[in-house]
């Protein structure tokens, strides 16, 4: 994880916020305080074994001073879920977009932990059903709906270096320490603004 702010904060924010508009997306400020921007920046390898993407998260603090955090992720099911899709359609693979408050608060998993539970609105999802462990989204089907498509972490107390099962689809935290932090913030600005949270889903190309 790491956390930039001051000045080489505001030109990440530029360079992000840039991208988003050139596909016409909302980016959120309002020059008020902890209004987060949750992005996930997926990887061009499309390793679905190893936790190579990232979360940026950019809002203001309390002095309206902007602050980037960037988080390791996956935003890819790992191979065991490719090999054997829980979905007779195929495993599930976020497109990329703009998912405008869609995710909230809520519980996740068979242990209930608190999470980002898609649970205001649907997503779109990519289905590979070929059953081997690369992911493939080219002239691939698309499904529309609710699929439980969460912001979790990967299970365990540690950091993990390998993704095997930690994802089915949802946006899979590598470090668990990352994750609190992120729900800290999460929960700070559904003090503020709701228990809503929009996520955009970009591809390393974009920010090129």
């Amino acid at each position: 994880m790491a956390t930039i702010k001051g000045l080489h904060a505001e030109l990440i924010k530029n360079n992000f916020f840039e991208a988003l508009k050139k596909k016409k997306y909302a980016t959120f400020d309002g020059n008020r305080n902890f209004n987060l921007n949750i992005i996930g920046v997926r990887n061009d390898s499309h390793d679905s074994t190893r936790f190579d993407d990232l979360m940026i998260v950019i809002y203001r603090d309390e002095d309206k001073s902007w602050v980037v955090k960037s988080y390791e992720i996956t935003t890819d099911p790992g191979p065991s879920i490719l090999r054997k899709p829980i979905n007779k359609g195929g495993t599930a693979i976020l497109v990329p977009g703009q998912y405008r408050s869609t995710w909230k608060i809520g519980p996740h998993g068979k242990t209930r932990y608190t999470a980002l539970a898609q649970r205001l609105g649907k997503v779109e999802v990519y289905r590979d059903n070929d059953k081997d462990t690369k992911l493939e989204v080219d002239n691939r089907p698309i499904d529309k709906g609710f699929f439980g498509i969460n912001i979790h972490k990967h299970g365990s107390s540690y950091e993990r270096e390998f993704v095997r099962g930690a994802s089915a689809g949802c946006q899979v935290f590598k470090n668990t320490k990352d994750f609190n932090e992120f729900m800290e913030l999460c929960h700070v600005s559904a003090d503020l603004f709701g228990n809503s949270f929009s996520y955009t889903l970009i591809e390393e190309g974009d920010l090129k």
